[in-house]
Order: C-alpha cells, then structure tokens, then sequence
C-alpha cells in the first residue's frame, strides 16, 4: 500500500473546523484551551511559509449559545440572527487566538453562488489570494445570515472543499468528532477498522459512510465522502483527522490516525485542465507579438498588449487569445467585461483608473487563469 504524505510537502493547506469541536454547546462558549492550540498548529505553518486558509463553523452554535435560545431546531430567519449574532463573536475569537502569533485573520463570508458563479467565484478567489499575499489568515464561513435553505451548502465539510479548489490548494484538512473512516460505524461496530488510506473513492467506500450523531454539526461522514469526491477530482488531497485531541493539525504531521483521501493530479493542471475543456469561449483576444513572448515566458496578459476585442462576454467567461497571425495562443478567463476591455485595450496599467473610474486588476487574464496551447 502507498505511504501516506506527510504535511511538509503541501504549501497551501485548507482547515476546516466543525462546530462540535469549537463550540461547547452545553456550557455557550468557545472551547478556548482547544481552540489555542489549534492556534498554534496554524502559526508553525505560517512560520514554515504555507498559506492558511480556515473554513470555520459555529456562527450559529455561537449565536443561540449567545442569545440563550432553547434547545431544538430552529427556523430559518431563527438560524440567520443566530449567526449574524455568532459570526461577531466568531470572528473576534480567531483574530484573538491567531493575534497572540502575531497572525492576521481576515473574514471572508461566502455563499453557493460565490463558489459556482465564475464572476462571484473570481471575486472570492482574488479577495483571498490578496489576503494570503499579506500574509494574513483568511477565516471562511458560510454566510448563514443571508444563506437560504435552498442555496445553503448544508454543511462546512463541502464549503472547505469548495474554498480548497477555488484556491488552488494541495491539501484540506477535515477536523471531525470522529477519526477518520471506518469500514463500518464504529459505534455500534467494535470490529470497526479505519481505512488509514483511501486512493480511489469507490461505490464501496462511499457504502461506508455513516451518520453523525453530533447535536451541533450539520454534516456527517456522507457528506465528508462528498467533499472528498470534489477536493480530489480538482487535484486536491484531503484528511479526516481527529479534532478532539490537542494540536490536532500537529497530530496528522507526526503521524496520528486520521484518514487520507488521495489524488493523481494537482490543483494547477485540474484547474487548466478545466479551463481549456469545459468552459464554451463567449469572446476572442488578439494581442502583439509582444504580449505572445510575455504569455511564452509565463507572464499573465496585460491590457497593454491586446489589440482588438471580438465578441461579448462578462468578467469570470473564457475567451480565445490569437496573436498577430490570428494562430490560437490559448485562452483564459476575462478579468473584465467586454466593454471595459475594449475601453482599457492597448492602454498601459497606470490609466486603467482614469479610463473606469475605479482602480481595476492590472491583469487582463490572469496567469493562474490562462492555458497555453
């Protein structure tokens, strides 16, 4: 059987925190002595130079715990107050805990439609990119204030492989109530025996998932598979790890229990591999033989070197790039509308501000968005 990785070889890993770990519901508070050694498995990796991104939960957990609300389900326009009142608390939390390293943490709210709308999904994954270039931590959440139940992503397991994709992460990192997967329940099953490697998800494997018995948590090991199947698909690994012991992230990196879901690919060529065969191009791009040398030498693609636009499009579409002759260069995605590309083509990066009347990406295509032919 193939060793499992090891967490030094990921550069840009995604954490997501469930609200069983984080909220002691029976007492309405942060689980703080946990939540601070957590806090220290985040920043030994941000002084080793990864990325860090969090995708908590408990905003609502957090707000009933708040607000004193009785136990039991609750409405919808019951669970959004719940978490506009718990995502302040929420958020004043992790910038603490992450504070004492000397660590940023910035919010980030996200809906469905931030994830599967190319124009939404490219705002979302510029404010992060940004936020990781500062070197801060991004903490995700749902928006559960806004959120609808038929939008909903239904629980954080999902929403961390979303936000892993979206990045381009090589690793996200699931802290469970539960050990990994086993190849049956454990609870009622002492003969459970935890599957330490997963290479492939299978009919079989998925027939392992179970239920989660946790009052606070939304998803469980269905759901799990779930996110494992769109992590993996899009070049990412994925762990399910215990979150209930101290350190948790530091546990998997000296080789604890924990369940490992591999990939052949990885988040760079999936994410091109997508973009050059799944997406219809709505416009086209001629550019200099300037630019076509700077797009050879793996630069992103500049207003300035675009010379005509051809076709109607909106910012996140994929459209075709040909260089002088008219040969096909490859394609992307537009980081403007076709208007404002027409009005800022062949214009260098210092006038986009006075051309749009807003300060725009100097990129028209961005390289991270871009295939090559």
């Amino acid at each position: 059987m193939p060793k499992s990785p090891s967490l030094k070889n990921f550069r840009r890993i995604v954490i997501k925190v469930g609200s069983s770990l984080l909220v002691d519901s029976a007492a309405g508070r942060i689980k703080r002595a946990w939540l601070t050694s957590l806090a220290e498995d985040i920043a030994q990796l941000h002084k080793d130079k990864r990325d860090v991104l969090v995708v908590s939960s408990g905003s609502i957990a957090l707000g009933r715990a708040v607000l004193k609300l009785p136990a039991g389900p609750l409405k919808l326009e019951e669970s959004q107050a719940a978490a506009a009142v718990g995502q302040i608390a929420l958020a004043r939390t992790w910038s603490e805990v992450l504070g004492a390293h000397d660590i940023t943490a910035g919010q980030v709210l996200v809906t469905l439609s931030d994830t599967e709308e190319r124009r939404r999904y490219l705002n979302a994954r510029s404010t992060i990119n940004r936020l990781l270039k500062w070197r801060a931590v991004p903490v995700i959440n749902e928006n559960d204030t806004v959120a609808t139940t038929e939008i909903r992503f239904g629980d954080n397991d999902r929403l961390g492989a979303r936000v892993a994709t979206m990045v381009s992460a090589d690793l996200l990192i699931l802290l469970s109530d539960i050990d990994g997967l086993y190849d049956k329940p454990p609870g009622p099953n002492r003969d459970a025996r935890l599957i330490p490697l997963v290479e492939r998800i299978t009919p079989e494997i998925e027939a392992m998932a179970g239920v989660s018995h946790s009052a606070t948590a939304r998803g469980g090991m269905i759901t799990k598979i779930e996110a494992a199947k769109i992590a993996t698909t899009a070049g990412t690994h994925m762990v399910i790890a215990p979150g209930h012991v101290k350190n948790p992230v530091g546990s998997i990196g000296k080789g604890g229990v924990c369940t490992w879901f591999m990939t052949p690919a990885n988040p760079v060529t999936s994410r091109k591999k997508w973009i050059a065969g799944s997406l219809e191009p709505r416009g086209t791009l001629l550019i200099d033989a300037g630019a076509v040398a700077a797009l050879r030498r793996g630069k992103s693609l500049l207003a300035a070197g675009v010379t005509r636009i051809e076709g109607q499009f909106g910012r996140g579409d994929a459209v075709l790039i040909r260089g002088p002759d008219g040969a096909e260069i490859g394609r992307g995605l537009i980081g403007y509308d076709a208007d404002e590309a027409q009005a800022i083509r062949g214009k260098g990066s210092s006038d986009i501000l006075t051309i749009l009347g807003a300060g725009g990406r100097a990129e028209m295509i961005h390289r991270d968005d871009l295939v090559l032919g």
